[in-house]
């Protein structure tokens, strides 16, 4: 067992509070960042009386894949919009949850892989 000192206490307690800052600034959802730019509902959803759900084709009319891939080119360990699996075409919804929070779906595969999903 671990000996707890004053300095592994003082580590846990910052990595504690700077966590906690991480998670409470990535709190607003993908449908409020869409909303604050002036992109309405029915831009997405369609105008019909039941919304369509969001496919990743409407996504690339705004989000162009291979632009974003080379955007993130640096981000390590790997780049997550160019993958092994699925090149520059893994569909948006596995990681980017528009209604929820969003979550790394390499993550659950590849533990190292912790990147911060808008």
């Amino acid at each position: 067992m671990k000996k707890l000192t004053l300095r592994n206490i003082m580590l846990t307690l910052a990595l504690g509070f700077f966590a906690n800052g991480a998670i409470a600034a990535s709190n607003t959802l993908l449908d409020q960042t869409h909303a604050a730019k002036g992109v309405k509902c029915a831009s997405c959803h369609g105008k019909a009386e039941t919304r369509e759900p969001v496919t990743m084709m409407k996504c690339v009319k705004c989000h162009n894949t291979e632009k974003l891939a080379k955007k993130t080119k640096d981000v390590k360990p790997t780049n997550p919009h160019d993958n092994r699996h699925f090149g520059t075409e893994t569909d948006c919804a596995n990681c980017h949850k528009v209604h929820e929070k969003s979550e790394n779906y390499c993550g659950s595969c590849h533990l190292r892989f912790d990147f911060v999903v808008p």
